[in-house]
Protein backbone atom coordinates (compact mmCIF):
# COMPACT_ATOMS: atom_id res chain seq x y z
CA UNK A 1 0.00 0.00 0.00
CA UNK A 2 1.10 3.41 -1.13
CA UNK A 3 2.01 6.23 1.23
CA UNK A 4 0.16 8.91 0.84
CA UNK A 5 1.05 12.76 1.48
CA UNK A 6 0.04 15.26 3.65
CA UNK A 7 -1.51 18.57 2.40
CA UNK A 8 1.79 20.44 3.76
CA UNK A 9 3.64 18.26 1.95
CA UNK A 10 1.53 18.47 -1.12
CA UNK A 11 1.71 22.38 -1.14
CA UNK A 12 5.35 21.91 -1.02
CA UNK A 13 6.03 19.46 -4.14
CA UNK A 14 3.07 21.95 -6.12
CA UNK A 15 5.04 24.79 -5.20
CA UNK A 16 8.67 23.15 -6.24
CA UNK A 17 6.77 21.90 -9.47
CA UNK A 18 5.59 25.08 -10.42
CA UNK A 19 8.55 27.03 -9.57
CA UNK A 20 10.19 24.47 -11.97
CA UNK A 21 8.37 25.60 -14.77
CA UNK A 22 9.30 28.80 -14.37
CA UNK A 23 12.71 27.87 -14.37
CA UNK A 24 12.96 25.69 -17.43
CA UNK A 25 10.89 28.64 -19.28
CA UNK A 26 13.47 31.04 -18.61
CA UNK A 27 16.68 28.56 -19.04
CA UNK A 28 15.78 26.36 -21.71
CA UNK A 29 19.37 24.94 -21.51
CA UNK A 30 18.49 23.45 -18.54
CA UNK A 31 16.70 20.07 -20.28
CA UNK A 32 19.99 19.87 -21.92
CA UNK A 33 21.19 18.64 -19.30
CA UNK A 34 19.30 16.14 -18.16
CA UNK A 35 21.75 13.20 -18.38
CA UNK A 36 22.86 14.21 -15.03
CA UNK A 37 19.47 13.77 -13.40
CA UNK A 38 20.21 10.03 -14.36
CA UNK A 39 23.33 10.78 -12.99
CA UNK A 40 22.33 11.81 -9.78
CA UNK A 41 19.76 8.97 -9.49
CA UNK A 42 22.10 6.07 -9.94
CA UNK A 43 25.34 7.51 -9.00
CA UNK A 44 24.73 9.82 -5.94
CA UNK A 45 21.45 8.08 -4.83
CA UNK A 46 22.50 8.98 -1.55
CA UNK A 47 21.55 12.32 -1.76
CA UNK A 48 18.25 11.60 -1.82
CA UNK A 49 18.18 8.59 -0.03
CA UNK A 50 19.00 10.39 2.77
CA UNK A 51 17.29 13.63 1.79
CA UNK A 52 20.06 15.76 1.99
CA UNK A 53 20.79 18.89 -0.31
CA UNK A 54 25.08 19.10 -0.46
CA UNK A 55 25.55 23.08 -1.51
CA UNK A 56 29.74 23.00 -0.84
CA UNK A 57 30.85 21.93 -3.99
CA UNK A 58 33.65 24.76 -3.97
CA UNK A 59 34.82 23.12 -0.54
CA UNK A 60 34.85 19.45 -2.19
CA UNK A 61 32.98 17.76 -4.86
CA UNK A 62 30.74 14.78 -4.32
CA UNK A 63 32.38 11.08 -5.60
CA UNK A 64 30.35 9.24 -7.66
CA UNK A 65 29.61 5.35 -6.69
CA UNK A 66 31.27 3.92 -9.56
CA UNK A 67 34.80 5.79 -8.86
CA UNK A 68 34.72 4.05 -5.90
CA UNK A 69 33.78 0.76 -7.49
CA UNK A 70 36.62 0.75 -10.22
CA UNK A 71 39.24 1.81 -7.84
CA UNK A 72 38.47 -0.83 -5.51
CA UNK A 73 38.23 -3.37 -8.48
CA UNK A 74 41.92 -2.09 -9.38
CA UNK A 75 43.03 -2.88 -5.62
CA UNK A 76 42.03 -5.80 -5.18
CA UNK A 77 42.91 -7.30 -8.38
CA UNK A 78 47.06 -6.40 -8.41
CA UNK A 79 49.44 -6.56 -6.06
CA UNK A 80 51.18 -3.14 -5.55
CA UNK A 81 53.97 -1.83 -4.01
CA UNK A 82 56.27 1.57 -3.61
CA UNK A 83 57.04 3.20 -6.58
CA UNK A 84 60.70 3.58 -6.18
CA UNK A 85 61.90 -0.03 -7.06
CA UNK A 86 62.41 -1.92 -9.97
CA UNK A 87 60.73 -5.03 -8.14
CA UNK A 88 57.02 -6.54 -10.13
CA UNK A 89 54.60 -4.78 -7.34
CA UNK A 90 56.58 -1.55 -7.70
CA UNK A 91 56.79 -1.54 -11.49
CA UNK A 92 53.12 -2.38 -11.79
CA UNK A 93 52.22 0.69 -9.06
CA UNK A 94 54.68 2.75 -10.95
CA UNK A 95 53.05 1.78 -14.41
CA UNK A 96 49.37 3.48 -12.58
CA UNK A 97 51.32 6.50 -11.64
CA UNK A 98 52.51 7.46 -14.92
CA UNK A 99 49.31 6.54 -16.87
CA UNK A 100 47.62 9.32 -14.44
CA UNK A 101 50.32 11.93 -15.20
CA UNK A 102 49.40 11.42 -19.11
CA UNK A 103 45.66 11.89 -18.19
CA UNK A 104 46.18 15.00 -16.24
CA UNK A 105 48.46 16.49 -19.28
CA UNK A 106 45.88 15.05 -21.50
CA UNK A 107 42.59 16.24 -19.68
CA UNK A 108 44.38 20.07 -19.61
CA UNK A 109 45.28 19.72 -23.05
CA UNK A 110 48.93 20.16 -21.47
CA UNK A 111 51.29 16.92 -22.94
CA UNK A 112 53.55 19.34 -25.20
CA UNK A 113 54.28 22.22 -22.61
CA UNK A 114 54.01 21.03 -18.80
CA UNK A 115 55.08 18.82 -16.77
CA UNK A 116 52.76 17.08 -13.66
CA UNK A 117 53.81 17.00 -9.70
CA UNK A 118 51.22 15.33 -7.75
CA UNK A 119 51.35 16.81 -4.63
CA UNK A 120 49.39 16.44 -1.63
CA UNK A 121 46.59 19.35 -2.59
CA UNK A 122 46.71 22.14 -4.22
CA UNK A 123 47.99 23.93 -1.11
CA UNK A 124 50.69 21.60 -1.38
CA UNK A 125 51.21 22.39 -4.99
CA UNK A 126 51.89 26.41 -3.67
CA UNK A 127 54.15 25.83 -1.04
CA UNK A 128 56.08 24.25 -3.74
CA UNK A 129 56.35 27.39 -6.23
CA UNK A 130 56.86 29.88 -2.39
CA UNK A 131 59.84 27.92 -1.47
CA UNK A 132 61.37 27.67 -5.18
CA UNK A 133 60.71 30.70 -6.59
CA UNK A 134 63.77 32.78 -7.36
CA UNK A 135 62.52 35.99 -5.29
CA UNK A 136 64.94 38.23 -4.70
CA UNK A 137 65.81 42.14 -4.09
CA UNK A 138 64.22 43.80 -6.89
CA UNK A 139 61.79 41.39 -8.13
CA UNK A 140 58.06 41.68 -6.98
CA UNK A 141 55.38 39.04 -5.83
CA UNK A 142 52.62 40.91 -6.85
CA UNK A 143 48.85 39.06 -5.91
CA UNK A 144 44.93 39.78 -6.43
CA UNK A 145 42.80 40.45 -3.31
CA UNK A 146 40.66 37.46 -3.59
CA UNK A 147 43.19 35.16 -3.47
CA UNK A 148 43.24 31.84 -1.44
CA UNK A 149 44.85 32.03 1.62
CA UNK A 150 47.53 29.22 0.50
CA UNK A 151 48.34 31.80 -2.50
CA UNK A 152 48.89 34.78 -0.04
CA UNK A 153 51.08 32.41 1.96
CA UNK A 154 53.70 32.50 -0.60
CA UNK A 155 54.02 36.44 0.37
CA UNK A 156 56.16 35.02 3.45
CA UNK A 157 58.46 33.57 1.09
CA UNK A 158 58.91 36.77 -0.93
CA UNK A 159 59.13 38.70 2.08
CA UNK A 160 61.62 37.07 3.38
CA UNK A 161 63.95 37.20 0.72
CA UNK A 162 63.66 40.90 -0.35
CA UNK A 163 61.01 41.00 -2.59
CA UNK A 164 58.56 43.46 -3.19
CA UNK A 165 55.18 43.01 -2.44
CA UNK A 166 52.06 44.11 -3.85
CA UNK A 167 48.01 43.84 -3.76
CA UNK A 168 45.88 43.96 -6.81
CA UNK A 169 42.58 45.54 -5.23
CA UNK A 170 38.56 44.70 -6.07
CA UNK A 171 36.09 46.68 -7.35
CA UNK A 172 32.75 46.47 -5.10
CA UNK A 173 30.19 45.53 -5.25
CA UNK A 174 31.08 43.22 -8.22
CA UNK A 175 34.26 42.31 -6.51
CA UNK A 176 36.29 42.26 -10.01
CA UNK A 177 39.59 43.23 -10.50
CA UNK A 178 40.63 46.50 -10.54
CA UNK A 179 41.75 46.60 -13.90
CA UNK A 180 43.37 50.27 -14.32
CA UNK A 181 45.37 49.65 -11.00
CA UNK A 182 45.98 46.47 -11.97
CA UNK A 183 47.59 47.25 -15.26
CA UNK A 184 49.39 50.07 -13.12
CA UNK A 185 51.10 47.52 -10.68
CA UNK A 186 52.09 45.13 -13.65
CA UNK A 187 54.03 48.12 -15.37
CA UNK A 188 55.95 48.42 -12.24
CA UNK A 189 57.96 44.92 -12.56
CA UNK A 190 61.66 44.93 -13.95
CA UNK A 191 61.31 42.50 -16.96
CA UNK A 192 65.17 41.65 -15.92
CA UNK A 193 63.93 40.41 -12.23
CA UNK A 194 62.40 37.37 -11.81
CA UNK A 195 58.61 38.28 -10.46
CA UNK A 196 55.89 36.20 -10.22
CA UNK A 197 52.14 37.17 -10.39
CA UNK A 198 49.69 35.15 -8.65
CA UNK A 199 45.54 35.45 -9.11
CA UNK A 200 42.40 32.46 -9.38
CA UNK A 201 40.98 31.49 -12.39
CA UNK A 202 37.46 32.10 -10.03
CA UNK A 203 37.46 33.28 -6.66
CA UNK A 204 36.58 30.98 -4.14
CA UNK A 205 35.06 33.70 -2.32
CA UNK A 206 32.87 35.78 -5.20
CA UNK A 207 32.73 32.88 -7.95
CA UNK A 208 34.25 35.92 -10.41
CA UNK A 209 35.74 34.58 -12.97
CA UNK A 210 38.67 36.39 -13.72
CA UNK A 211 39.91 36.88 -17.66
CA UNK A 212 42.29 34.37 -18.89
CA UNK A 213 43.62 36.69 -21.19
CA UNK A 214 45.71 38.13 -18.17
CA UNK A 215 48.20 35.40 -18.36
CA UNK A 216 49.45 36.52 -21.80
CA UNK A 217 49.13 40.20 -20.70
CA UNK A 218 51.30 39.89 -17.67
CA UNK A 219 53.94 37.70 -19.08
CA UNK A 220 54.60 40.59 -21.97
CA UNK A 221 54.97 42.71 -18.99
CA UNK A 222 58.16 40.37 -17.31
CA UNK A 223 56.25 38.52 -15.08
CA UNK A 224 55.85 34.37 -14.42
CA UNK A 225 52.00 33.37 -14.14
CA UNK A 226 50.70 31.34 -10.86
CA UNK A 227 47.33 30.46 -11.52
CA UNK A 228 45.15 29.24 -8.85
CA UNK A 229 42.65 26.62 -10.93
CA UNK A 230 41.24 24.54 -7.52
CA UNK A 231 37.83 26.41 -8.01
CA UNK A 232 37.83 27.02 -12.05
CA UNK A 233 38.44 23.70 -13.18
CA UNK A 234 35.70 21.52 -11.28
CA UNK A 235 32.85 23.35 -13.97
CA UNK A 236 34.80 24.71 -16.49
CA UNK A 237 37.24 23.74 -19.54
CA UNK A 238 41.20 24.95 -19.03
CA UNK A 239 43.05 24.66 -21.98
CA UNK A 240 47.12 24.88 -21.57
CA UNK A 241 47.52 25.02 -24.87
CA UNK A 242 45.47 28.47 -25.45
CA UNK A 243 46.20 30.23 -22.72
CA UNK A 244 49.95 29.29 -21.04
CA UNK A 245 50.35 30.13 -17.36
CA UNK A 246 53.92 29.71 -15.64
CA UNK A 247 52.42 27.59 -12.77
CA UNK A 248 49.24 25.87 -12.35
CA UNK A 249 47.48 24.29 -9.00
CA UNK A 250 44.68 22.02 -9.20
CA UNK A 251 42.88 20.37 -6.37
CA UNK A 252 40.94 16.87 -7.50
CA UNK A 253 38.71 16.22 -5.05
CA UNK A 254 37.16 19.68 -5.62
CA UNK A 255 36.82 18.25 -9.43
CA UNK A 256 35.91 14.81 -8.71
CA UNK A 257 35.48 14.40 -4.97
CA UNK A 258 37.95 11.82 -4.37
CA UNK A 259 40.62 10.81 -3.95
CA UNK A 260 41.25 13.66 -1.21
CA UNK A 261 45.51 13.26 -0.62
CA UNK A 262 46.64 13.77 -4.42
CA UNK A 263 46.56 17.31 -5.99
CA UNK A 264 49.11 18.80 -8.57
CA UNK A 265 51.03 21.54 -9.51
CA UNK A 266 51.64 22.03 -13.36
CA UNK A 267 54.85 23.50 -14.53
CA UNK A 268 55.69 25.19 -17.55
CA UNK A 269 58.92 23.52 -19.10
CA UNK A 270 60.23 26.53 -20.09
CA UNK A 271 59.70 27.85 -16.64
CA UNK A 272 61.03 24.91 -14.73
CA UNK A 273 64.78 25.52 -14.88
CA UNK A 274 63.94 28.78 -12.65
CA UNK A 275 62.68 27.04 -10.07
CA UNK A 276 65.34 26.21 -7.40
CA UNK A 277 64.43 24.18 -4.49
CA UNK A 278 65.74 25.01 -1.05
CA UNK A 279 66.21 21.23 0.11
CA UNK A 280 65.98 17.94 -0.80
CA UNK A 281 64.14 14.50 0.50
CA UNK A 282 63.59 11.15 -0.07
CA UNK A 283 62.48 10.42 -4.46
CA UNK A 284 64.03 13.59 -5.27
CA UNK A 285 67.66 13.08 -5.55
CA UNK A 286 69.19 11.41 -8.70
CA UNK A 287 72.66 11.54 -5.85
CA UNK A 288 73.42 12.62 -2.42
CA UNK A 289 76.10 11.74 -0.16
CA UNK A 290 76.28 12.50 3.79
CA UNK A 291 79.80 12.44 3.72
CA UNK A 292 80.26 14.43 0.64
CA UNK A 293 77.58 17.03 1.99
CA UNK A 294 75.96 17.18 -1.93
CA UNK A 295 73.29 16.09 -3.94
CA UNK A 296 71.97 15.99 -7.28
CA UNK A 297 68.26 16.99 -7.94
CA UNK A 298 66.14 14.68 -9.98
CA UNK A 299 65.00 16.01 -13.16
CA UNK A 300 61.48 17.56 -13.94
CA UNK A 301 59.00 16.53 -11.55
CA UNK A 302 60.93 13.92 -9.66
CA UNK A 303 62.56 16.88 -7.63
CA UNK A 304 59.39 18.18 -6.32
CA UNK A 305 57.67 14.72 -5.80
CA UNK A 306 58.56 14.67 -1.87
CA UNK A 307 59.27 10.88 -0.17
CA UNK A 308 56.77 8.23 -1.00
CA UNK A 309 53.73 9.53 -3.28
CA UNK A 310 50.46 8.43 -2.25
CA UNK A 311 50.37 6.26 -4.69
CA UNK A 312 47.36 3.78 -3.76
CA UNK A 313 45.79 6.62 -4.44
CA UNK A 314 46.75 8.42 -7.42
CA UNK A 315 45.14 5.65 -9.80
CA UNK A 316 41.66 6.90 -8.76
CA UNK A 317 42.56 10.44 -10.26
CA UNK A 318 42.15 8.86 -13.89
CA UNK A 319 39.28 7.30 -12.92
CA UNK A 320 37.96 10.52 -11.91
CA UNK A 321 38.87 12.26 -14.66
CA UNK A 322 37.65 9.63 -17.06
CA UNK A 323 34.21 10.28 -15.39
CA UNK A 324 34.14 14.07 -15.84
CA UNK A 325 35.26 13.20 -19.46
CA UNK A 326 32.02 11.32 -19.72
CA UNK A 327 29.48 13.46 -18.72
CA UNK A 328 31.27 16.70 -20.12
CA UNK A 329 32.71 19.53 -18.39
CA UNK A 330 30.54 21.96 -20.70
CA UNK A 331 27.67 20.07 -19.90
CA UNK A 332 28.40 20.43 -16.14
CA UNK A 333 28.80 24.34 -16.60
CA UNK A 334 25.44 25.37 -18.50
CA UNK A 335 23.64 23.39 -15.77
CA UNK A 336 25.29 24.98 -12.81
CA UNK A 337 25.17 28.60 -14.76
CA UNK A 338 21.09 27.92 -15.45
CA UNK A 339 20.70 26.45 -11.63
CA UNK A 340 23.09 30.14 -10.29
CA UNK A 341 21.19 32.45 -12.16
CA UNK A 342 18.12 31.30 -10.82
CA UNK A 343 18.89 31.80 -7.22
CA UNK A 344 20.40 34.77 -7.98
CA UNK A 345 17.13 36.08 -8.86
CA UNK A 346 15.42 34.55 -6.36
CA UNK A 347 17.49 35.80 -3.33
CA UNK A 348 17.78 39.46 -4.87
CA UNK A 349 13.66 39.81 -4.64
CA UNK A 350 13.39 38.50 -0.86
CA UNK A 351 11.63 41.28 1.14
CA UNK A 352 11.14 41.21 4.56
CA UNK A 353 7.62 43.04 5.50
CA UNK A 354 9.30 46.30 6.00
CA UNK A 355 10.74 46.14 2.78
CA UNK A 356 14.09 45.46 3.43
CA UNK A 357 16.30 43.39 1.57
CA UNK A 358 17.25 39.76 3.34
CA UNK A 359 19.96 38.64 1.34
CA UNK A 360 23.06 40.74 0.82
CA UNK A 361 25.25 39.06 -2.38
CA UNK A 362 29.19 39.54 -2.40
CA UNK A 363 29.63 39.50 -6.22
CA UNK A 364 28.03 39.36 -9.23
CA UNK A 365 24.40 39.40 -9.47
CA UNK A 366 24.21 37.77 -12.86
CA UNK A 367 25.89 34.81 -14.48
CA UNK A 368 28.00 37.06 -16.62
CA UNK A 369 31.77 35.82 -16.16
CA UNK A 370 30.58 34.09 -12.82
CA UNK A 371 30.56 30.20 -11.64
CA UNK A 372 28.36 28.57 -8.97
CA UNK A 373 29.79 29.73 -6.28
CA UNK A 374 27.71 32.53 -4.57
CA UNK A 375 28.90 34.15 -0.55
CA UNK A 376 25.90 36.10 1.05
CA UNK A 377 24.98 37.69 4.46
CA UNK A 378 20.79 37.52 5.48
CA UNK A 379 19.80 40.81 7.55
CA UNK A 380 16.88 40.80 9.59
CA UNK A 381 13.93 43.71 9.06
CA UNK A 382 15.97 46.64 10.94
CA UNK A 383 19.02 46.14 8.32
CA UNK A 384 20.88 43.96 11.80
CA UNK A 385 23.81 41.39 10.23
CA UNK A 386 22.19 37.44 11.39
CA UNK A 387 24.79 35.15 12.73
CA UNK A 388 25.85 33.49 9.68
CA UNK A 389 26.87 30.54 12.07
CA UNK A 390 22.97 29.69 13.53
CA UNK A 391 22.14 30.05 9.34
CA UNK A 392 24.86 27.48 8.74
CA UNK A 393 23.53 25.51 12.17
CA UNK A 394 19.19 25.79 11.32
CA UNK A 395 20.33 24.59 7.75
CA UNK A 396 22.12 21.37 8.81
CA UNK A 397 18.77 20.73 10.57
CA UNK A 398 17.16 20.94 7.48
CA UNK A 399 19.64 18.99 5.85
CA UNK A 400 21.32 21.21 3.68
CA UNK A 401 25.06 21.66 3.64
CA UNK A 402 26.38 24.80 2.77
CA UNK A 403 29.59 26.72 4.49
CA UNK A 404 30.02 29.73 7.03
CA UNK A 405 32.84 31.79 7.37
CA UNK A 406 35.61 33.70 5.36
CA UNK A 407 36.54 30.29 3.21
CA UNK A 408 40.54 31.19 3.50
CA UNK A 409 39.99 34.31 1.88
CA UNK A 410 40.37 37.16 3.93
CA UNK A 411 41.20 39.76 1.26
CA UNK A 412 38.00 39.32 -0.88
CA UNK A 413 36.15 39.50 2.68
CA UNK A 414 37.35 42.40 3.42
CA UNK A 415 37.03 44.43 0.27
CA UNK A 416 33.39 42.76 0.37
CA UNK A 417 32.63 44.32 4.02
CA UNK A 418 34.65 47.56 3.73
CA UNK A 419 36.81 46.64 6.31
CA UNK A 420 39.48 49.26 6.58
CA UNK A 421 42.95 48.87 7.73
CA UNK A 422 42.11 50.18 11.14
CA UNK A 423 39.64 47.66 11.57
CA UNK A 424 42.33 44.75 10.98
CA UNK A 425 44.65 46.80 13.57
CA UNK A 426 42.07 46.89 15.98
CA UNK A 427 41.41 43.12 15.47
CA UNK A 428 45.35 42.41 16.06
CA UNK A 429 45.45 44.20 19.44
CA UNK A 430 43.09 41.14 20.72
CA UNK A 431 46.58 39.63 20.67
CA UNK A 432 46.20 35.80 21.12
CA UNK A 433 42.92 36.00 21.22
CA UNK A 434 42.09 36.86 17.72
CA UNK A 435 40.24 34.42 15.76
CA UNK A 436 37.60 34.82 13.25
CA UNK A 437 34.86 35.09 15.76
CA UNK A 438 36.40 37.41 18.06
CA UNK A 439 36.83 39.55 15.53
CA UNK A 440 33.03 39.40 14.83
CA UNK A 441 32.14 40.46 17.81
CA UNK A 442 34.78 42.95 17.66
CA UNK A 443 33.25 44.82 14.58
CA UNK A 444 29.59 44.22 16.29
CA UNK A 445 30.84 45.81 19.32
CA UNK A 446 31.94 48.60 17.47
CA UNK A 447 28.63 49.68 15.92
CA UNK A 448 29.69 48.98 12.73
CA UNK A 449 27.46 46.00 11.73
CA UNK A 450 30.35 44.38 9.34
CA UNK A 451 31.04 40.95 9.13
CA UNK A 452 34.04 38.52 9.14
CA UNK A 453 32.07 36.29 7.59
CA UNK A 454 29.41 35.16 5.48
CA UNK A 455 27.76 32.14 4.15
CA UNK A 456 28.81 30.33 1.12
CA UNK A 457 26.53 28.17 -0.97
CA UNK A 458 28.25 26.57 -4.13
CA UNK A 459 26.74 24.60 -6.87
CA UNK A 460 28.15 21.43 -8.99
CA UNK A 461 28.04 18.21 -11.38
CA UNK A 462 25.11 17.03 -8.57
CA UNK A 463 23.13 19.99 -7.78
CA UNK A 464 19.60 20.12 -8.98
CA UNK A 465 16.62 22.31 -9.68
CA UNK A 466 15.48 20.44 -6.25
CA UNK A 467 18.42 21.57 -4.10
CA UNK A 468 18.10 25.16 -5.02
CA UNK A 469 14.42 25.12 -4.21
CA UNK A 470 14.70 23.89 -1.40
CA UNK A 471 17.97 26.26 -0.36
CA UNK A 472 15.62 29.13 -1.42
CA UNK A 473 12.83 28.12 0.83
CA UNK A 474 14.91 27.87 3.80
CA UNK A 475 16.36 31.45 3.61
CA UNK A 476 12.46 32.98 2.93
CA UNK A 477 11.68 31.06 6.36
CA UNK A 478 13.76 34.28 8.05
CA UNK A 479 11.70 36.66 6.90
CA UNK A 480 10.91 39.29 9.03
CA UNK A 481 12.86 37.22 11.61
CA UNK A 482 15.43 39.16 14.42
CA UNK A 483 18.41 38.31 15.80
CA UNK A 484 17.02 37.39 19.07
CA UNK A 485 14.22 35.02 17.51
CA UNK A 486 16.45 33.06 15.30
CA UNK A 487 17.95 31.78 18.84
CA UNK A 488 21.85 31.45 19.86
CA UNK A 489 24.74 29.77 17.85
CA UNK A 490 25.83 26.38 19.95
CA UNK A 491 28.75 26.04 18.77
CA UNK A 492 32.62 27.60 17.68
CA UNK A 493 34.38 27.41 15.34
CA UNK A 494 38.70 27.37 16.29
CA UNK A 495 41.77 26.54 13.56
CA UNK A 496 39.02 25.09 11.42
CA UNK A 497 37.13 22.49 13.98
CA UNK A 498 33.65 22.67 15.28
CA UNK A 499 33.96 23.50 18.87
CA UNK A 500 29.89 22.76 20.96
CA UNK A 501 28.89 23.39 23.44
CA UNK A 502 29.46 20.80 26.60
CA UNK A 503 31.84 19.08 24.75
Amino acid sequence: MGSTKNNSEQRQDDGMNEAYADFVARYPAYLQTTALDELRATEYYRLDEQNQVYLDYTGGSLYAESQLQQHLDLLRGGVFGNPHSANPASAAMTGHVERTRRSVLEYFNAARDYIVVFTLNASGALKLIGESFPFAPGSRYLATFDNHNSVNGIREFARAKGATLAFAPLVTPSLRLDRARLESLLDQADPARDNLFAYPAQSNFSGVKHPLDLVAAAQSKGWQVLLDAAAFAPTNRLDLAAFKPDFVCVSFYKMFGYPTGVGALLIRRAARPRLKRPWFAGGTVDFASVQGQAHVLSHNEAGFEDGTLNYLSVPAVEIGLRHLQAIGIEKIGERVRCLTGWLLEQLLVLRHSSGRAMVRIYGPSTTKERGGTLTINLYDPRGHLLDYRRVEELAGEEGISLRTGCFCNPGAGEMAEGLTEQDMQAGYELGDEVNLQSFSRLMQSRGENKSAGAIRVSLGLATNFADVWRFVRFVSGFRDQARLTIGEVTFDIESCRVIRDGS
